[in-house]
């Protein structure tokens, strides 16, 4: 159904880490406008951050380098409340994993979980500027 002046954008939100297995073949063809992966409620990406952001960064890495011609955000949830796993606090955030991360071309923003939390906590209030 086309319909001109409109563009159409293919997005996809898979979870981490990677290879997401069912997502894995689609993401690597290239076709994806924006990716936004979730780091949070993921037994295997769990971060103990503040102290250890390694295991993030290198999830992250793994996402930037794997798939192609394509923009992707970091998926946080907005609140310790949102999600079981994956909260990170703005502090942390804005001084360790956003300048660690932002290193990648393909490194487009956060995408926060969920607009509920984040209205009651402002946390994308707190991290825009670091964005």
């Amino acid at each position: 159904m086309e319909q001109p002046g409109k563009k159409v954008y293919l997005t996809a939100p898979p979870l981490c880490p990677f290879p997401n297995i069912w997502m894995k073949g689609a993401l690597q063809t290239g076709l994806f406008d924006y990716v936004w992966v979730q780091f949070y409620n993921s037994k295997t990406v769990s971060i103990p951050v503040p102290d250890h952001i390694g295991k993030l960064v290198h999830a992250w890495k793994q996402w930037t380098s794997n798939i192609p011609e394509t923009e992707i955000f970091l998926g946080l949830p907005a609140a310790p409340e949102a999600a079981a796993s994956g909260f990170i606090p703005a502090a942390v955030l804005t001084s360790k994993v956003l300048p660690a991360i932002k290193t990648s071309a393909k490194c487009w923003g956060v995408m926060l979980w969920s607009t509920y939390y984040d209205d009651q906590t402002g946390y994308s209030s707190s991290i825009r500027s670091h964005v």
